[in-house]
């Protein structure tokens, strides 16, 4: 490329040569803002494109070669003089530019996954199964209060029992269930309830059987969510919000985040402080919690560092809902705000998250990855177990139950290589490492006590307190699991258009679970398994690609509660195995999403049966059919208009089961068809300041309410809003937020763990937050 005395041409622009940094700096946030660039922040160390004054060329003429010589080395050193060359950019100030570039992709939700999830940096066009991304900027502008909440975005996502709204729980493309090991943390498992907190950047999930990258897991998927990042630059924000559900019941929040250079070496921090206090929308309840995430980075040449800590405690409502009339079929006719427990229905504790890794980048090629993760959480409980209702005279009855020094935990650590090698003419993408995991999930005791009878039409609240009666046959409820890995993924490139996949997984896993004081043992399980996976990569240009899939999952079955006989070795796991195939899309590093078939079948599903001589037999003949369509766009439609949505249609029953009640079944809380769209309008220059507008609606489609389909929860449609208005104050960048979630105040009903604890969705609730950058 040709270089001219007054600048470089590059990407089809044309910038002028700087004589100073700061022009320096312009330029080359110029140039990452109009170059296409897969460029992350913690690549912020790699250098930028230089800026030359070449030498004005000289008349030819005879001389000799010395005097030529000497003649060029004196004209080269006048011209420096004349132009003496810039400073080369710090580390600091290189991090500063290419965030600049990135601010405009990420306001156009612009969505790449994190390395993390695939194991490996590669491009979901070439890769071989669906992920889908929530970015950064849609949890700014949506503020999701929990996992379920940002998942609205993803297609074929429902919610399952929350244990009262104390856990994450997931249902994908119609599998999940609360604790059941599928939510990570930048790829690593998370135990702790909830893990979408003020530390989390992004969410994504990968979908279908993940056993090969992932160990044992449901055949749904996994949901990883992506922690901040120190900074090489210099620069924070402060943010408080004030909500309010209604004029009685408000809130407020605050937020820290400040990151920075430590030195000029390469090593960064990151601070964030969270705390929240607010009223529960409902007639009593509160929810507070509190999080601090330090964190480390060091970017190196070749190597990155990463560690990062959180600590998070907390109190929730533990709160079951309302309940479904057997009969007619509908909620129980009180006002939604009405709850059937008592004040103390709560969840409250504390939990711990520790990360580790490193990434050594050997060459262009090859590359290592190691990490390590202790994830722990400690909580108690008090509820009020419904038990029935008298939906014609409101009598309740219920049991004044509780968990006390319940403890969670699990340790992780992963390491694998990824690179290229080459076969005669065709190009090998390779992952191959380990991973190990050991969890537990113990709870001490279980409070199991009578209670008096209540009434839900004409309530009387504070009659009674939290239950002390221990249950020893029901407490030391222990779940333990160990399992360790080896795996390999080759990608093999036999055209520049074509490619095929393969891997396999060896898992040597094994599980104890059992209850009460003393320890009774109903699960004792030893085995191993080698999964494997395939697929092919077709790719009809640059920008999209056609791919199909064969991947399996593995769960062993257990249990915690005894059944009449215990769960050995020589009982079948649950396996997962699912045809994918679809098409990718990433138009102009502007738009992209993923349109996908599927067929999952679930077997070996554990189901009991009482035989005529009244003993419970167990058997795993239980079978569960999963098969749908999904679409997922993401990204920027013009240079105004921004869009996420999805449609997912899941059509998930039983097939197989000894239990005649069950065959046939839809699945519980997955819904037939789900879909949503937000949209997001840039005003750009036109105003002083930067107003962008945004809103959309989700629909949820009907669904099973229970195991037998006796009951199903309504379809709803849930709309929200949002406006943001960036300005300055005396040179500081200032950022006004208002939400309005839930527009139209609907009365919805997310999921149901029987006709008896039916959630209830949140009502409308407005907030206002103001964010000062510094």
């Amino acid at each position: 490329m040709r270089a001219h005395l007054d600048g470089q041409r590059v990407c089809g622009h044309r910038t002028h040569a700087g004589k100073s940094r700061a022009g320096l700096l312009i330029g080359a946030a110029v140039l990452l803002a109009e170059c296409p660039s897969n460029t992350t922040t913690a690549q912020a160390q790699s250098a930028l494109p230089p800026v030359t004054v070449p030498t004005p060329a000289q008349r030819p003429k005879p001389v000799r070669a010395s005097d030529q010589t000497s003649r060029r080395t004196q004209a080269a050193a006048r011209q420096r003089n004349r132009n003496p060359a810039p400073a080369a950019p710090t580390l600091s100030e290189r991090a500063a530019a290419d965030a600049a570039a990135q601010q405009a992709a990420k306001l156009g939700y612009r969505a790449m996954p994190s390395a993390t999830t695939l194991r490996s940096g590669a491009s979901p066009l070439n890769t071989s199964q669906a992920v889908n991304v929530v970015p950064e900027q849609v949890l700014k502008d949506q503020l999701p209060r929990n996992i379920d909440d940002a998942l609205i975005n993803v297609s074929g996502v429902t919610q399952t029992n929350t244990l009262a709204g104390s856990q994450d729980a997931v249902i994908r493309r119609g599998f999940g269930d609360n604790r059941d090991g599928s939510i990570m943390r930048n790829g690593m498992p998370l135990v702790q309830g909830r893990s979408l907190n003020a530390a989390v950047e992004s969410v994504e999930v990968l979908k279908g059987p993940a056993s090969l990258l992932y160990g044992i897991m449901d055949p749904g998927g996994i949901v990883n969510t992506i922690s901040k990042r120190p900074e090489l630059y210099q620069h924070g924000s402060v943010t408080l919000l004030g909500s309010a559900f209604n004029a009685s019941k408000t809130g407020a929040d605050g937020l820290l985040d400040v990151t920075g250079p430590i030195g000029d070496q390469g090593l960064a921090y990151r601070f964030i402080g969270y705390g929240v206090s607010e009223d529960y929308w409902r007639n009593f309840g509160r929810h507070r919690e509190m999080l601090i995430a330090p964190s480390l980075a060091w970017y190196g040449q070749d190597t990155t560092v990463q560690l990062n800590y959180e600590h998070r405690e907390f109190i929730y409502p533990f709160d079951r809902g309302t309940a479904f009339n057997p009969v007619t079929k509908a909620p129980l006719a009180v006002p939604a705000t009405r709850r059937l427990d008592e004040p103390f229905n709560n969840t409250w504790g504390t939990s711990d998250l520790m990360q580790a890794s490193v990434e050594h980048r050997f060459n262009q090629d090859w590359k290592l990855y190691a990490g390590y993760s202790y994830n722990t959480e400690t909580f108690s409980a008090n509820q009020l177990r419904i038990t029935g209702i008298d939906f014609t005279t409101g009598r309740e009855t219920r049991s004044n139950d509780g968990t006390g020094s319940s403890l969670s935990n699990v340790s992780y650590g992963t390491s694998y290589i990824s690179g290229s090698f080459w076969l005669g003419d065709m190009r090998n993408d390779v992952v191959f490492g380990g991973d190990g995991q050991y969890r537990t999930i113990y709870r001490d005791t279980l409070i199991r006590q009578t209670t008096p009878a209540f009434n839900v039409y004409n309530p009387v609240y504070g009659l009674i307190g939290p239950g002390t009666t221990a249950s020893n046959s029901d407490s030391a409820q222990t779940d333990k699991l160990g399992q360790w890995s080896l795996f390999v993924q080759d990608t093999l490139h036999l055209t520049e258009r074509f490619a095929l996949v393969g891997g396999a997984r060896y898992m040597d896993y094994e599980q104890i679970a059992g209850r009460g004081k003393p320890f009774n043992t109903n699960t004792n399980v030893s085995q191993d398994k080698v999964l494997p996976l395939g697929g092919a990569i077709f790719k009809l240009t640059d920008q999209i690609s056609l791919y199909a899939s064969y991947t399996q999952s593995l769960k062993p079955n257990s249990t915690i509660a005894p059944i009449g006989v215990v769960i050995d070795s020589n009982i079948a796991p649950e396996e997962g195995v699912s045809y994918e195939a679809g098409v990718k899309f990433d138009l102009n590093k502007r738009i992209s999403g993923t349109l996908a078939l599927y067929d999952l079948d679930k077997k070996n599903v554990q189901t009991t049966k009482t035989n005529s001589a009244g003993n419970v037999e167990l058997h795993t003949v239980g079978r569960a059919h999963s098969r749908g369509v999904e679409l997922d766009v993401t990204g920027r439609l013009t240079d105004s208009w921004a869009l996420i949505g999805s449609y997912g249609y899941t059509d998930a029953r039983v097939t197989a089961s000894e239990d005649a009640t069950l065959l046939g079944r839809k699945l519980q809380n997955v819904a037939l068809n789900t879909a949503s769209l937000y949209l997001v309008y840039d005003f750009g220059t036109a105003l002083p300041g930067q107003l962008r507008l945004g809103g959309g609606a989700r629909y949820v489609g009907d669904r099973p309410g229970d195991s037998t389909n006796t009951f199903f929860l309504p379809s709803y449609v849930v709309a929200d809003i949002f406006a943001t208005y960036e300005t300055r104050y005396q040179n500081t960048p200032v950022i006004y937020q208002f939400n309005v979630k839930n527009l139209f105040d609907t009365v919805y009903y997310p999921s149901a763990v029987n006709n008896l604890n039916v959630a209830i969705g949140d009502a409308r609730r407005v907030s206002l937050s103001a964010t000062v950058k510094f």
